[in-house]
């Protein structure tokens, strides 16, 4: 029997349709003329939490720190136990396995982790699925490939998940514990990815707050050519008097200085430079899922993971191509369904797509078609078949939209233009102008509104004019401007920073190393990390725009967390290493003890951190923690939140700590508290067990010893 193993029922439904003979459902998989198709429901598996491995982990105590699994374990998903056992049982019946995850490293681990759990020793082949059509899914179908080939992938996404384990579960907890140590009701969630993430949005919020408004000029001055007018910028020596650190302006008097002597001169102005260039811009590649959320957030307004559910949607309807795609190159076989793609697009109600496709040239073949450029999947792009718009939701009508502009365009020829650049001198001071001339629009057409709505500094036009040409003076002026605090996150923006991580990176080598990585976290976890960042309250989204910002609980995890958890430098390098491991240059142990290592460096660290002390009675004893009431076998009392490294403790008196009146004579360190014993009342140090000092009860003092 040959079984499919598809990663959710929806693909494998699909996968059955496209299967000869007839179709019978059971209770859990799909009955075909040529073999069984089964699902799982994402991860069937989960990774044992600590106090699955040992009871006593399931007590946050810092001396287990860290917990390093010798071996590692993975339990059946309480939910998925009834599927699961459908799966195991086919598995045993069957004689050819086809592993059908989604093209990617988790899908890939998803489906191997399942046939490793149950022992399966047959034969199993792979088959990639980016586009859900009967076409696609037919054609994959045939060809099938050695699932031995993924082997790297797997290894990758097993490296990913091992890694977010030990230093989710272990700094999570050392973290957590230095806070509470500190008097702080708080659990601190710490991850790989996660961590990097949030703190960008807190470094941003404190530089919007250190800003400091700076006024500036700018200064500019028209002149006339023969062939007609234009304006040019003042452009500084470097030994101009009244600049700041960044070259601007800042002084008014030297302005005014500088408008005046332009004013009352009356020599001509020489184009000392005159440069034009013919330049072109290439086709805007097709849409990854970052790329398509980043687009979307900006034009619509729509957060991540709306995005991502919605690509999901259109791609369970076969409009759309794989979502949880990394890559924006298409395999250079698929361009043979150009005709059919577009001539689909030219019969939409969408008049802007309807347009475009009616003036799209399906022979183009632009640069995004490179065999080279794909892995396990491509860009997202519309399928073969035909999109009924007046059925979708808006949302996924807009998002539709997108990827179609984004395909439409890869038809039109390059964007082509003549770039002018120009200096000019005037009374021994110089300005500049620079602007271009379309040849073709080509591709462009299509984002003509987007461009529209924000002109480039060199867009302006410029008569044609030549070096050693003359101009006359005609008019000078200087504009005030303020510079501008850097802007809030917004969730789109956020995205696009996880996947440019080299612009954040603090190391300046490693930031030109870096700037080939596919930035921090993967096309289908950055939505779902910043959801969580907001759900968890470590962001709020405010404003129309939804912008974000931290809250006091960001902060303080931020601020208590080492520089390798906070910069994305560590984090880059390790997706790097990942993407490395996939192409199997890498090794899974070798990533893996240097993370046991970096993890137990980190819980050392967390051991000595301070923080401020959270609390209204800061303990006498050690002064690094807070006094919290807790209950105790003989009722309410005070007691360090530093337990057990201090174990000082007091009785409850109104909802108040009881401080000793009276101080102790042998250790000098603690106090003398009354206390119930079983012969009665006696007054004992609080400094007990380290001193055992005790002293009978006289009239409510302590009898002590005459000096």
């Amino acid at each position: 029997m040959k079984l499919y193993i598809a990663e959710k029922p929806s693909l494998g439904a699909e996968i059955a349709k496209c299967l000869p003979g007839p179709l019978t459902r059971k209770d859990g998989y799909l009955v075909t003329g040529d073999g069984v198709v089964t699902w799982g429901y994402g991860h069937i598996l989960r990774q044992a939490e600590p106090g699955e491995y040992d009871q006593k982990y399931e007590r946050w105590r810092m001396e287990d720190l860290p917990i390093i699994p010798g071996e590692w374990k993975l339990l059946v998903a309480e939910a998925c136990k009834k599927q699961f056992a459908v799966i195991q049982k086919l598995i045993a019946s069957a004689t050819q396995i086809i592993h059908a995850g989604d093209p990617d490293r988790e899908g890939q681990l998803l489906i191997d982790e399942v046939l490793e759990y149950v022992g399966n020793e047959k034969p199993v082949q792979r088959i990639l699925l980016n586009s859900l059509d009967e076409k696609s899914v037919k054609k994959a179908i045939s060809h099938l490939r050695d699932n031995a080939d993924f082997y790297d992938l797997k290894q990758s996404a097993l490296a990913r998940a091992r890694a977010d384990w030990l230093i989710g579960m272990n700094l999570s907890r050392a973290y957590t514990l230095a806070a509470q140590r500190a008097g702080h009701r708080i659990t601190l969630p710490i991850g790989r990815v996660k961590t990097p993430t949030l703190a960008l949005v807190v470094r941003r919020e404190r530089e919007i707050e250190a800003f400091k408004v700076a006024p500036y000029f700018t200064v500019k001055a028209e002149f006339q050519h023969e062939n007609g007018l234009f304006t040019a910028y003042w452009k500084p020596h470097e030994n101009q008097a009244g600049l700041d650190t960044d070259g601007r302006l800042t002084d008014k008097i030297v302005m005014q200085e500088l408008l005046k002597r332009f004013r009352s001169a009356t020599e001509q102005a020489e184009i000392i430079l005159c440069e034009t260039a013919e330049k072109k811009d290439l086709q805007r590649l097709p849409l990854s899922l970052s790329s398509l959320q980043v687009l979307a957030g900006k034009k619509f307004g729509y957060d991540p993971q709306t995005v991502l559910d919605t690509a999901q949607k259109l791609y369970e309807k076969k409009l759309t191509s794989y979502p949880r795609s990394d890559c924006d190159f298409l395999p250079e076989a698929q361009h043979n369904d150009a005709p059919i793609i577009l001539e689909n697009l030219r019969t939409l109600t969408a008049k802007d797509l309807v347009d475009w496709a009616a003036e799209a040239d399906s022979a183009l073949i632009s640069r995004a078609w490179n065999d080279k450029k794909i892995t396990a999947h491509h860009a997202i792009i519309p399928t073969v078949e035909k999109c009924n718009l007046s059925r979708l939701t808006q949302v996924e009508h807009d998002i539709y939209f997108l990827v179609a502009q984004a395909y439409i365009a890869q038809f039109y020829p390059v964007h082509v233009y003549d770039q002018t650049r120009v200096e000019v001198e005037y009374t021994k001071e110089r300005f500049t102008a620079s602007g271009r001339i379309v040849v073709e629009l080509g591709w462009k057409a299509l984002y003509k509104a987007d461009q529209d709505e924000k002109k480039d500094d060199d867009s302006a036009t410029l008569p044609a004019m030549m070096q050693g040409d003359w101009a006359d003076f005609v008019q000078a002026s200087a504009e005030k401007k303020s510079t501008r605090p850097p802007t809030r996150f917004t969730a789109a923006t956020l995205l696009a920073a996880m996947k440019e991580i080299h612009k954040y990176v603090k190391n300046p080598d490693l930031k030109k190393q870096l700037k080939d990585v596919s930035g921090i976290g993967t096309e289908a976890t950055r939505a779902t990390i910043i959801k969580e960042l907001l759900q968890r309250k470590f962001l709020v989204a405010e404003t129309k725009k939804k912008y974000l910002k931290p809250t006091d609980a960001a902060y303080l995890l931020i601020d208590v967390l080492p520089d390798e958890l906070t910069y994305p430098d560590s984090t880059a390098v390790w997706e790097n290493t990942l993407q490395s491991m996939a192409s199997g240059s890498e090794s899974l142990a070798d990533f893996l003890q240097h993370q046991v290592q970096f993890t137990a460096d980190l819980c050392i660290k967390a051991m000595k951190v301070s923080l401020p002390l959270q609390g209204d009675h800061p303990c006498p004893k050690c002064h690094q923690g807070v006094l919290q009431l807790r209950n105790g076998t003989s009722g309410k009392f005070w007691g360090c939140s530093r337990y057990p490294l201090c174990k000082a403790s007091y009785n409850d008196q109104e909802g108040q700590p009881q401080k000793p009146e009276y101080s102790c004579p042998r250790c000098k360190e603690g106090g003398l508290q009354l206390k119930k014993g079983k012969n009665g009342d006696f007054w004992g140090c609080t400094n007990y067990p380290a001193c055992r000092a005790t002293y009978n009860d006289n009239q409510g003092k302590p009898a002590l010893p005459n000096a």
